[in-house]
Order: C-alpha cells, then structure tokens, then sequence
C-alpha cells in the first residue's frame, strides 16, 4: 500500500473499478498518522475496504468532487486537522492569510464550515440513484455534534448534524466506529446502535440522558450550562450513558462513546505504511508548511487527563491515555532513521502532553473518569501516581539508535506532573536538560493569579515557580544556558486589565522575561472556558463573572504583557 488513490489513473493501477467509501478532507493529503483522513483510509483498506480521498475540493464545481466517480458504500467528510473557523479566522475574528495544511501556504482552499460545505457539494452532484449516505467525523464535526456556541457568528447553533444535513456523525477517534459503520452499510443493516454514532432520529432514545433542547438553551443560559455539563460527563466509554438532545421536532441521538483501543489495536493503527508525504496530485501546487513539522515526529498515545478548560482534547479524545508498546514506538523511529534523506533529528516523541506517557491511574482504567474530581485539578491526584521512568526508558533507547543526533519534545511538557513525580520526575528533567531541548524549554502556565488559573483548571502559580528554578538549578549544574519560554492567554473569561497587571509584574520579577508567545483567548465549541464566555457565569459555582468581549480591549489586554518601555529584551539567566 502506498498512498490512497485520489486519481481516475490511479484507480485504474490498482484496478479498482469502483470505491467502497470516499473520503473528503479540509487538509490537502499528506499521507501520515498525523493526518487523520490518511489514518481512517489506511486503516479502511486494511480492513479490505476500496477507499479514495479527495482533498480541499473546488466547492464551485463538480471538477474535484467527482473526479472518483460513486462510492459504493458512502461519502466520509471531515474538515481536517482543525475546525475550519478555527483555521481561517484569528480570536480577533481577522482572516487568516496563511494555512499550513494548504499547498503552497496561502489560505484560498479551505471553506468556512468545511464540514456543511463539502456535504452541500456532494448532495448537488450525487443524487437519485447515485446517492450515497454522507458520514461526517474530525474535531469539527466531533465537538459541535450537540448545542453549541459559535464564536464567529456569536450564537448558539444546532448540532452540526442538523445543520449539515449529513446522514451520520462519528465522533472521537474513529477506527472502531467507522469499521462498525462501513460493515453495517455494506451489509444494509442499521447501524444505528454503533457506539461513537449520532444520529438524528423523530423520537428520543429509551435509557438515554435528555439534554436541554435547542430552544431551551437560546432562551436559557443556565439551561445551556446544564445540557453541557451533561453532556462533558458522559464521554468516558466505561461510565458514560447516551444522550439525545431535541431540535425543532426532531432528536440528536447520541450513542455513549466507542470504546478506547487497546495497546495492539493502536499498534495496528500506527504500524500501517504512511509515505510521509504529501501526494504528488497536490505536492505539485507548492510547499505543504506542515510537513516539516510531522514528518519525522512521532505519536505515543492519545488523550489527555489535563482538562484546561479551554481545551477539547478530553472531549474528542478523552481523558484516558491510550499508548502504542515502546516497541511500535521504537519501530517507527528506527524506520525514519534509515530512511536516505534522513538528516539525524527527530522533531518529536510524543502526544497531547508529551509526558503522559507510561502515566495513568489504575482506578481510571478500571472505572472510568471520576464525575466530580480530576487528575490534575487543583492538584495532582494521588491516585495517579506519577512515575516517569517509562518514558524516560523510551527516549534513552531512542537515543541509542543508529543514525540519530538528536530528539526534540515538542509536543506539550506538563511541568506539574514532573513535580508530582517524586521517583523518576527529577532525573526525566535532568535528560530532558541534557538531550532534548536545543535552547529552550516551552511551557504553557497561562496566567498568574490564581483566580483565573481557577477557571483554566490549571494549578498553582507556585508550582510554576518551583518548576522554574528547578529547571535553572539543574542549568547551572550541567552547565546549560537554556531558558524557559512561557505561553500565556490574554482575555480568558474573568480576567480583565487589572488580572494582566499583575500578570505583567509577575512575568517581570518572578520569571524575569518579557512575554512574547501570548494569544487572545479562542471561544471554540465544546469547552468549558467557551461555555463561560458565551453565558458569563461560571459553571462550577453558578456566579456571574466578567468576559471581556470587546475587541479593542482584548488586544488592551495583550499589550500589557508584550509591550515594555523599561525591560530589558534580553534573556536573563537565573
């Protein structure tokens, strides 16, 4: 297996004279794990499925869109990598001019709502007897798959399911799912009771959780709040029931969530030959930006048990670690490392947080997530017992391999778990001080006050601190000029100008840096920090809280920390 096919001439090689299943995708088709129409395909295949995908096409014509004839089974639409607004519109609602994922880096080739768009093109060019069911998955699809709120139009829509008009919805990570879904369709059976669907029924579901309805929510913010706690709760395949949720006259149902994959079963996933390249149909337009970045990076597991609240990643991946075997892991790497062009570095080993690796808690793997307690908020839970001495055995014997100079950590570090880890967290700071950073360490703390870190869900500023001269303690003992760089969020709900102040005179005195990687605050479906943008009340207590929704003074907000008259723009080592 080589790329999946997206050309008539290609079809014609492999003698394939009609799909089972096309795939249509935001992104244009870089064939890598990291791209996940390419994953979905080449897990399709082998599983003995006939499958093609056609990338950003032309919404204009029917010149893309149909360019691999019928499906026999159906169409697959996702919007990519990101949520289309996401991808081409910045916090402060401006276009975007560059995409990373387009050919050629210029954004003119992904639509606003990707998902509603490319299931409008296929339903005006496949109809009466070459109409095909349209399946709809991805983060976009996946978090706005219930009510709601919608930053760019500043308003609570239905579910992408109703407003697409597609036929099913897969959510999460969709292997399982999908190959349920594909046997079902190519059996003409239902598949209505598959774990990981939505679906849209004239009734509701027995034994299902009711979530508001879309009418209750417009008219009731704390009706709103409710359906999305409901809704946040009911995501952990092990304790989660299924929902449905009324529209109009009709039901979102929503089946509870497949169940994770096991260790072999996503061996199998990342075990699959990718090319690691862009497909040559699309290369010839010009640079794919992302590449770079994903080519020689590799994933060890999905998930995250971090839930910030302005993240999504628990609710599309959920919160449970599920790994690859330190042998796949290793694999892959001795794969890269042989390759021709290979030049010695590997940009990353990990996942959503790089060292969640090897660390889960034995309760949660039995029992499912804890309702009302979480594994990093507002302190690392005991039961997790942090020990890092996995991956940290998993990066030594990756260095170790012919060919390699030097492994990076890109992929997020959690700074707090290294700490909770009283065993190995020490010596993984001290290899990860001596082999993998270059010249700096990235760390995401946010924010300094307490009170917003409160409605982050992330810890302590403390804890920061302690890290921070952990970390330069460490520097001066190997001798290390490396320095910490710090991502902070501007105009999160409840901060105002007065909270970036002393953000601003913390980042100053305490971390002795003039911030630079600072961004505005992104309201995007299905978090808690949006749900506190859109109702300006928290969801924990019921209180009322302040958002700042104008844009000028959001920016106000960012300026404070990166503008500086009397601070010295050079680093300062401590």
């Amino acid at each position: 297996m080589m790329f999946i096919p997206t050309t008539k001439e290609e079809l014609k090689f492999l003698k394939w004279n009609q799909l089972d299943i096309i795939l249509i995708s935001g992104d244009t088709y870089i064939d890598s794990s990291y791209n996940g129409s390419a994953v979905i395909g080449k897990y399709l295949i082998s599983q003995g499925y006939k499958v093609g995908i056609i990338a950003q096409p032309d919404i204009n014509s029917d010149k893309d869109i149909t360019r691999l004839g019928v499906p026999k089974l159906y169409f697959g639409v996702s919007s990519g990598c990101v949520d289309s607004m996401v991808a081409n519109y910045t916090a402060t609602k401006k276009k975007r001019q560059n995409d990373d994922f387009t050919p050629g880096g210029i954004n003119n080739k992904r639509p606003d709502r990707a998902v509603i768009k490319y299931v409008n093109l296929i339903q005006r060019y496949f109809k009466g007897e070459n109409k095909r069911p349209i399946l709809i998955g991805g983060i976009e699809a996946s978090l706005r798959r219930i009510v709601h709120y919608d930053f760019w139009s500043n308003s609570l829509r239905k579910s992408i399911l109703f407003n697409s008009k597609a036929d099913y919805l897969i959510y999460g990570m969709g292997e399982k799912p999908i190959l349920e879904f594909s046997k079902a369709i190519e059996n003409n059976t239902s598949p209505n009771d598959i774990r990981g669907l939505c679906y849209i029924s004239n009734k509701p579901k027995n034994n299902f959780i009711e979530l508001p309805s879309f009418e209750e929510c417009k008219s009731d913010k704390y009706k709103f709040i409710d359906a999305f706690n409901k809704f946040y709760l009911n995501n952990d395949p092990l304790t989660a029931k299924g929902l449905y949720q009324k529209h109009d006259n009709r039901y979102l149902i929503q089946n509870p969530p497949a169940y994770h994959l096991t260790t072999k079963e996503i061996d199998f996933v990342y075990d699959l030959k990718y090319e690691k390249d862009v497909h040559p149909f699309y290369k010839k337009d010009g640079i794919v930006k992302a590449l770079d970045t994903i080519k020689n990076s590799v994933t060890t597991h999905r998930g995250c048990y971090g839930e910030c609240n302005f993240c999504a990643i628990a609710v599309h991946q959920g919160r449970t670690i599920i790994q690859r075997s330190e042998e796949s892991i290793l694999k892959e790497i001795e794969s890269i490392a042989s390759e021709k062009n290979f030049k010695g570095y590997i940009n990353d080993i990990g996942g959503p947080t790089a060292n969640m690796y090897g660390i889960e808690c034995e309760k949660k793997l039995k029992l499912g997530s804890c309702k009302n307690k979480r594994c990093m908020f507002p302190n690392t839970c005991k039961s997790l017992k942090p020990s890092h001495k996995k991956y940290n055995s998993l990066l030594t014997k990756a260095r170790k391999i012919k060919n390699i100079k030097k492994i990076f950590i890109a992929s997020g570090i959690r700074y707090d778990l290294i700490l909770s880890d009283k065993n190995f967290g020490n010596k993984f700071l001290e290899n990860l001080i001596k082999y993998h950073i270059s010249g700096q360490l990235k760390i995401a703390p946010e924010h300094s006050e307490d009170n917003i870190l409160n409605k982050m869900g992330k810890q302590s500023k403390n804890v920061l601190v302690e890290f921070k001269n952990k970390f330069y303690e460490l520097n001066r003992e190997y001798n290390q000029k490396q320095f910490l760089t710090y991502y902070l969020i501007a105009a999160h709900p409840g901060c105002d100008e007065n909270e970036m102040k002393k953000l601003k005179k913390f980042a100053s005195k305490e971390l002795r840096v003039n911030p630079e990687q600072v961004q505005i605050f992104t309201p995007t479906p299905s978090t808690y920090s949006t749900l506190m943008y859109y109702t300006e009340i928290d969801p924990f207590t019921g209180k009322k809280i302040f958002v700042e929704k104008n844009i000028n003074k959001k920016y106000n907000q960012k300026n404070i920390l990166i503008n500086s008259n009397n601070f010295r723009k050079k680093r300062r080592y401590k």
